[in-house]
């Protein structure tokens, strides 16, 4: 998330500024609720009574009171829409789409000045979007960033669902800032956005240059991203970061996204590949789901496969590391390069990653491209300045030319590598504090080097289901079986992958399913 640095001006100033503040209307305290109808067919003289539809979906946001519902029945709205007030606790203000029906907020014809949304929510309370269709915002502009969904300011309890999100697209080159963001949230007040939730969307066909498609940055404590479908994408699917870029007057004690979940999300397809006129031939870069900055993030049960890397436990920050987050219970293959990625960038920055668990994950044939500088990234990849780390309990299935780990400095320490089931069908490789150069090809000489994985499984062939579909759950006869290590409930989970309990009779699978 390399954010450039002459937009950030305007965004500041925008999140900043009082107006346009969406504030709490308590009229309604005690009242009826009501549902104001929109459709293509309404006038915004109208009362907005299901007989006497409005146009404009902010004709009708206008009139909505707190526990009031605006309907919008199906058809194409071309126009930004801005939420006015706020609901309170009990009473929300919820926009959606009419039951059965598409409704359209579509930005074809609308010019993009800055950085701007279709939907933007400024300091909102207890607000629902649901079941809609934003797309079609484009830029060819230097230093503008189409948004689909916008949510900034100190705003809590805010709900996005069943939305869908789509050809929200900068044309730009990355020497002209090329940057979009399908759901942009970041949290640039001295009050934390809280109580955010994000589930059931799909996020798809986006040109979102240096920047991501669901991004969660800065002051942000507390939030659900859950059952999601991202892609098809040009850049990072899922991010929850630091705000050193994005709300560089933060204060660094609360200036980053922390205590939430990102689980049940399936992402795929989320390749630099896909703007190869872009980004060049064999640019691999983007990663499915990532925490760059972020504390406190559970990452489970998803399915991230397809993607340039798949899950990231990095920091692109000299001030912020990874910190505290736990990834466990995923399935995670064919990527184009690494699987799971914990550190720094090499040789750029040294925020580093601590403190994290790697879990319970399920890796197959990551690695079909070699990384940036010509090396194999490793299913499971430790670049700089990685400290007190737990890496247990993994399947590995490595596939041909692959790496199962990859450490490539001796920067760090304190890190637990153990109670891992490594298999593949050629050489076996592992490297231990070097970028390039000859890998480790017996497990017995890893495990003296490296002094790891003990107690972990080697050349067992783990018996999933299918190579081929790949299907990763495993057989009843598993050497993965029941032959892994509890930590505890709180580090490995209550569910595996598919949503049945993790611990069964005191005893644990290696690998996502139990």
């Amino acid at each position: 998330m390399r954010s450039i640095l002459n937009l950030i001006g305007v965004l500041v100033l925008f999140s900043c500024s009082s107006k346009g503040d969406t504030k709490p209307d308590n009229s309604n305290n005690g009242g009826k609720q009501n549902t104001y109808y929109v459709a293509p067919v309404g006038d915004d003289i109208n009362s907005g009574k299901i007989n006497a539809p409005l146009r404009s979906v902010n004709a009708a946001l206008a009139k909505a009171l707190p526990g009031d519902t605006v309907m919008v029945k199906g058809g194409v709205y071309h126009e930004r829409v801005r939420f006015p007030k706020s609901g309170m606790a009990g009473k929300l203000i919820t926009l959606k789409s009419a039951p059965g029906e598409k409704a359209i907020i579509d930005g074809t014809g609308l010019s993009v000045v800055g950085w701007e949304a279709l939907v933007t929510v400024l300091n909102g309370r207890y607000i629902t979007i649901e079941g809609l269709d934003i797309c079609n915002f484009t830029s060819n502009g230097n230093s503008t960033d189409p948004e689909g969904i916008s949510i900034t300011g100190s705003s809590n309890n805010i709900t996005v669902k069943n939305c869908n999100i789509y050809n929200i697209k900068n044309k730009a080159t990355l020497n002209e800032s090329r940057s979009a963001h399908a759901i942009f949230v970041v949290g640039n007040a001295t009050e934390p956005i809280t109580d955010l939730v994000v589930t059931g969307c799909t996020i798809h066909d986006m040109e979102t240059g240096t920047s991501e498609n669901l991004t969660l940055a800065g002051n942000i404590d507390g939030f659900s991203i859950t059952n999601n479908k991202i892609y098809h994408t040009e850049n990072i699917g899922i991010i929850i970061a630091g705000g050193d870029n994005l709300n560089p007057a933060g204060n660094i004690a609360t200036n980053y996204a922390r205590n939430g979940v990102v689980s049940d999300n399936e992402v795929y397809n989320v390749s630099m590949s896909n703007s190869a006129e872009i980004w060049g031939k064999d640019n691999y870069g983007a990663i499915g789901i990532y925490v760059c900055g972020g504390a406190g993030t559970i990452i489970e049960r998803n399915k991230v496969y397809g993607c340039d890397r798949g899950i990231g436990l990095v920091s692109e920050s000299n001030v912020l590391p990874t910190k505290t987050c736990i990834v466990r219970n995923n399935f995670v293959y064919n990527c184009y390069r690494t699987g799971i990625y914990m550190g720094d960038y090499l040789n750029y920055t040294h925020g580093g990653t601590n403190d994290c668990y790697v879990v319970n994950n399920t890796l197959f044939n990551n690695n079909r491209f070699p990384g940036a500088f010509g090396e194999i990234e490793g299913e499971l990849r430790l670049t700089e300045n990685c400290v007190n780390n737990v890496i247990r309990n993994n399947l590995v299935y490595a596939g041909p030319s692959d790496l199962f780990v990859h450490k490539y400095t001796a920067s760090g320490s304190g890190n637990i590598i153990d109670n891992n089931l490594y298999f593949t069908t050629t050489q076996p490789q592992w490297m231990w504090n070097i970028t390039n150069g000859a890998a480790i090809t017996d497990f017995a000489s890893w495990q003296q080097t490296s002094k790891a994985d003990a107690a972990s499984i080697y050349g067992k062939d783990p018996l999933l289901i299918s190579i081929t579909i790949p299907d990763l759950h495993i057989q009843a006869t598993s050497p993965a079986k029941n032959t892994g290590a509890v930590i505890s409930e709180a580090v490995n989970g209550t569910l595996d992958i598919d949503g049945k309990p993790r611990i069964t009779n005191g005893k644990i699978s290696i690998g996502a399913q139990q």
